[in-house]
């Protein structure tokens, strides 16, 4: 990996981007504030380990602090080229040179396919599963039905009384009210962004409090300071938001409680980002060291978590995997075969389908609790951390899954439950 004068400089610019101070950013990369401060200023320069570091806490690739511009987009390149050995990879670094202006398209349109597919997959979970749709849906369709047949009624009656005519004209108004308040909000459900919905539009409860978390970059500052969040829950437009948020505060004090961020930094830099290892160490239960490794600030891991019926219960996206909100993900996933085999680890590579598709290495824990004692019952709960893995091709092989069946494009997929919407996908192509 090259190095210039200028690592230092987008090491602060990344920095300020995210809002951090300097003092949070070297704890997380495990050096002095003083010297970070050197860093930035590119009087010292960073290489191995703690180039490694700093880019972890800051959520970006190492290349991207090391090779500026020039090396995110080839990143971007190579995610355009795909699998299809169409494109000259090995010629990536000729073509930017000589065509930068090309090569910028390119990268940029890779970058808004990248966005557009997210918000296919946004949408179809949403079409598809979501019960505040069919609501919405029902409350238009009601309100066409009734319209409908106040209008039949005024169409086809001649000798209606002046008093009775009144009436209907009124209800009429009402409906024709319902019925734009009803598509309105239809519309904005639909169409509205992520931010619109997690700053108070029409959403639920989940995706409010999911929301909430992600501008806070799934790190409580607040709680790791000790105190409640209770002004940042009391934000949130919901009570059933607020209780949602509530739980997520609480389980958020007893990880800090039982894993305080100093200690788990340092024995974070010491012992690697193993869950079992750090367990071990520092006597906190798998998921709960798995939750702290996602939601240290700045981290890039993904992080999913669900319940004895493989039901999502929390979802951390990280750049290249976006869980599902709403229904069911995909059943190749290490985290629903650890349900089948509490405490054991699995672990496993895995890549991302479509074009680009990232590498992850995910480790999987399912944890029982019997709240009961012998007579009760057992209660499961199983975790899946996904470190993001270089861009770069070789390396394992790894098993490819996608998010959830319906925008799915590996073919002869064995597990598939449904069709695909994506044009790629089996069965569907012209």
């Amino acid at each position: 990996m090259g190095l210039n004068a200028l690592t230092g400089s987008r090491v602060r610019e990344r920095r300020l981007a995210l809002g951090l101070r300097q003092a949070d950013v070297a704890r997380g990369a495990g050096i002095s504030a003083s010297y970070l401060n050197l860093i930035e200023h590119n009087r010292r320069r960073v290489a191995g380990e703690v180039l490694t570091r700093l880019a972890r806490t800051l959520a970006v690739e190492p290349e991207a602090l090391a090779e500026g511009s020039e090396g995110a987009l080839a990143v971007s390149l190579r995610a355009a080229a795909g699998e299809d050995g169409g494109a000259e990879v090995e010629r990536l670094e000729e073509f930017a040179g000589r065509f930068p202006g090309w090569a910028g398209v390119t990268a940029g349109l890779q970058r808004r396919v990248e966005g557009l597919e997210r918000a296919v997959a946004a949408l179809s979970d949403r079409i598809a599963h979501d019960p505040h749709l069919s609501l919405a849906l029902h409350e238009v369709l009601s309100a066409v039905s009734s319209v409908r047949s106040t209008s039949a009624i005024l169409a086809e009656t001649e000798d209606i009384e002046p008093e009775w005519r009144a009436r209907f004209h009124a209800n009429l108004h009402d409906d024709s009210e319902r019925l734009a308040r009803g598509a309105e909000a239809l519309v904005a459900y639909l169409d509205g962004s992520e931010q619109e919905r997690a700053g108070g539009g029409v959403a639920s409860p989940e995706e409010e409090v999911d929301g909430w978390l992600a501008a806070r970059g799934w790190h409580l500052a607040e709680v790791e300071a000790g105190g409640d969040g209770a002004a940042a829950i009391a934000a949130l437009s919901s009570g059933a938001a607020r209780d949602l948020a509530r739980a997520h505060v609480m389980q958020a004090q007893a990880d800090v409680a039982a894993l305080p961020l100093a200690p788990f930094r340092a024995a974070l830099a010491r012992l690697g980002p193993d869950p079992l290892v750090l367990a071990a160490e520092l006597g906190g239960d798998v998921v709960q060291v798995m939750r702290r490794l996602a939601t240290l600030p700045g981290a890039p891991e993904g992080l999913v978590i669900c319940d004895a019926a493989g039901a999502l219960i929390f979802r951390k996206p990280a750049e290249g995997f976006q869980p599902p909100r709403l229904g069911a993900a995909c059943a190749l996933w290490p985290l629903f075969a650890a349900l089948a085999r509490p405490m054991a680890p699995l672990e496993a590579r895995l890549e991302m389908t479509g074009r680009g598709g990232r590498r992850f290495l995910a480790r999987a824990w399912c944890q029982t609790r019997h709240p009961g004692g012998f007579g009760g019952v057992e209660v499961r709960a199983a975790a899946m951390l996904l470190v993001p893995e270089p861009a770069a091709g070789g390396g394992p092989r790894a098993l490819r899954v996608g998010p959830t069946c319906r925008i799915c494009t590996e073919r002869d997929c064995p597990a598939r439950r449904e069709t695909s919407i994506l044009s790629e996908a089996p069965g569907l192509r012209g």
